[in-house]
């Protein structure tokens, strides 16, 4: 297994991107799940997020726990490029958010958007030529872009097109954090020892033993048929693949591995919908009151339930 020894400086990280389905608000529900030896030892062997988006929960961990090993993963090709960006030269990527914010905050809101689309059409139009397997300035430099973007965007979604291409509106804020300098230093130091790969979840299985903690937070089954708004990656994630994650889960668990996952409550609109708890049935299934943070509709960010599933 290559993966790296945790760096046990102390830290203060939190996620660097805004990241719909973001994880912040129930770390607390998961912390009160964390399986009882690692909550009385403050101490996980080997930690796996598959999934990582934001990094809510990988974040909370690492400044809580001590972790000797982590691999975190993703599909998302532009969101594996910031973390490692961050992770080997955060010095320089700095300095790009710097001169970003410092060309976009004193526009007007006309100018903004002008600067944002700019921004966004050279991201686009990089894309197909873009070598992610070197790392050089350039890299750095979309790093920066996918990082400003998150930040001025409408609601800071991460959201791309069939062809990969980034297509968020430019949204209004009055002074966007772009350069968010301390926090990218925090990061820095969680991710220096952190195994970062651009992978399937399935590509962790090998890694995974009686040993870990997996959580996995894949993107969500609409709730309804409008609830979706396209995709994270240039894929999508259906029903058959939310059963072969199960399928993924059940082959961890008969490993030994501690697995929590979370994913929508199908009972926010039919009672009778019990996708996910046909899928799960082996395991422990809860539902926990959640928050919507995004929906064009504001009477509509109420409550809803999501669901934690772990198999201890």
């Amino acid at each position: 297994m290559q993966v790296n020894l945790y760096n046990k400086t102390i830290t203060n990280a939190k996620p660097f991107l805004k990241w719909v389905g973001g994880k912040r608000q129930l770390i607390p529900e998961i912390e009160r799940i964390l399986p009882s030896n690692i909550k009385k030892t403050k101490k996980i062997s080997y930690y796996f997020e598959p999934f990582i988006g934001g990094g809510a929960l990988f974040f909370h961990l690492s400044n809580t726990y001590n972790i000797e090993h982590t691999v975190i993963s993703d599909v998302n090709k532009e969101l594996i490029l910031t973390y490692n960006v961050i992770k080997k030269d955060h010095e320089t990527l700095i300095e790009y958010l710097k001169k970003l914010s410092e060309d976009y905050i004193p526009l007007c809101q006309e100018k903004r958007k002008e600067y944002f689309l700019n921004i966004r059409s050279q991201f686009n139009k990089d894309l197909e030529n873009f070598n992610f397997k070197t790392f050089d300035n350039e890299t750095i430099k979309r790093a920066s872009y996918i990082i400003f973007m998150n930040k001025t965007c409408f609601n800071g979604l991460y959201r791309v097109n069939s062809k990969g291409e980034f297509n968020v509106p430019h949204g209004r804020y009055k002074n966007p954090l772009i350069c968010d300098e301390e926090n990218l230093k925090e990061v820095s130091k969680v991710l220096n020892n952190v195994d970062i790969r651009n992978a399937s979840y399935l590509d962790s299985e090998e890694l995974i033993n009686e040993n870990s903690l997996v959580y996995l937070d894949p993107p969500y089954r609409p709730i309804s048929k409008t609830s979706s708004f396209t995709s994270y990656s240039s894929g999508d994630f259906n029903d058959e693949d939310q059963k072969e994650l199960a399928q993924y889960y059940k082959r961890i668990s008969d490993k030994g591995a501690y697995a929590i996952l979370s994913n929508s409550d199908p009972h926010n609109v039919d009672e009778n919908d019990n996708f996910f708890d046909d899928l799960y049935k082996d395991y422990t299934i809860e539902r926990i009151n959640a928050n919507r943070s995004i929906n064009s509709n504001a009477d509509k960010r109420g409550p809803i339930n999501e669901l934690l599933i772990r198999n201890y």
